[in-house]
């Protein structure tokens, strides 16, 4: 038997990423963890059939976890993978359907994603705001934030840059891809390129398509980049934005309808990198025109992102997370 075991939807990413640090930490906690993902599941048309496919995954991976390890409870990673969940448990999550999936994309999961919001032993949002949308549940909660660190120690951040700008796209359309694009095209200099990592095109003048990379090499492309970018219609937590922040890079982004933790740093260090549709290219030039030469503008980002270090999102989860788990 163990303590916890953690039912990772590992639909992208960010989102393994994510799921492999919690479990870390409850580890590092004292609790016994294990950890079973869901196998990766084909594109399909709509969102509403993305997540019943995605939902079926999570809730063969959560059946073999259970049988396997006889945890005292389960935590299920993100309210996708808790929507046909096979025992009840706790949800952890960033983002709502009602934020996530307006109208016709949430036409079956909102209403099933409340009921077991209602139904579970503890929720576990990922920031206060990731709340939004939950209504009056009832079920208690621990905010438990997603830890962000430099891959590279302080002060990673250096003037000699060598690539122009970088985006991370796991979903074009909810990421805003062809927008950013065109602003693209509209400010950039000669000789500057824009790298798309999570996704694999053919490249064009000044943006170049890596597809997915391993974490080291997604890190390594950060440190080397002068500005991350991006133009999301609706954000999550936006885990690829802090980690670009923790590396150095300038921020330039829309707002966008979600928790989007970003933003809420942005705003008190660059109001201006959050820009409206309209003044978004003149935002990217105006970011790649000023170059940080002492890295004042990294260190305030390093400031803000003190609260997302490993050791005090430890001391949550050991303190407050696990006590309220296995109670």
């Amino acid at each position: 038997m163990i303590d916890v075991l953690i039912v990772s939807l590992g639909s992208t990413t960010g989102g393994r990423t994510s799921d492999d640090e919690f479990a870390a930490s409850l580890q590092r906690a004292g609790a016994r963890t294990a950890l079973v993902r869901a196998s990766p599941q084909p594109d399909v048309r709509t969102y509403a059939l993305t997540d019943l496919v995605w939902a079926r995954a999570a809730r063969r991976a959560a059946r073999h976890g259970i049988q396997e390890y006889e945890p005292r409870v389960v935590v299920y990673s993100t309210t996708t993978a808790a929507l046909l969940w096979p025992l009840k448990g706790a949800i952890r999550f960033d983002a709502l359907c009602p934020v996530t999936r307006p109208g016709r994309h949430g036409i079956w999961q909102r209403s099933r994603e409340h009921r077991r919001l209602e139904q579970a032993s503890l929720l576990i949002p990922v920031d206060e705001s990731s709340l939004q949308g939950a209504g009056v549940t009832g079920t208690p909660s621990v905010v438990v934030p997603i830890p962000v660190e430099s891959s590279a120690g302080a002060g990673s951040y250096a003037p000699s840059r060598d690539i122009a700008a970088v985006t991370y796209q796991s979903d074009p359309e909810m990421k805003g891809l062809d927008f950013l694009l065109e602003a693209w095209e509209q400010v950039r200099r000669e000789g500057e390129e824009l790298v798309v990592a999570g996704l694999e095109r053919e490249n064009r003048d000044g943006v170049r398509f890596v597809g997915r990379l391993e974490r080291a090499e997604y890190r390594a492309l950060l440190r080397r980049s002068k500005l991350f970018v991006i133009a999301p219609k609706r954000e999550g937590y936006g885990i690829a934005q802090l980690e670009a922040l923790a590396d150095g890079c300038r921020l330039v982004t829309t707002r966008a309808d979600g928790p989007y933790v970003a933003l809420s740093i942005l705003e008190r260090i660059d109001p201006a990198a959050i820009a409206s549709r309209e003044d978004f290219p003149a935002a990217i030039r105006v970011a790649l025109d000023s170059v940080d030469e002492d890295g004042q503008w990294a260190a305030q980002a390093a400031r803000e992102l003190t609260a997302f270090r490993r050791d005090r999102i430890d001391q949550v989860v050991a303190t407050e997370l696990l006590p309220r788990l296995l109670r």
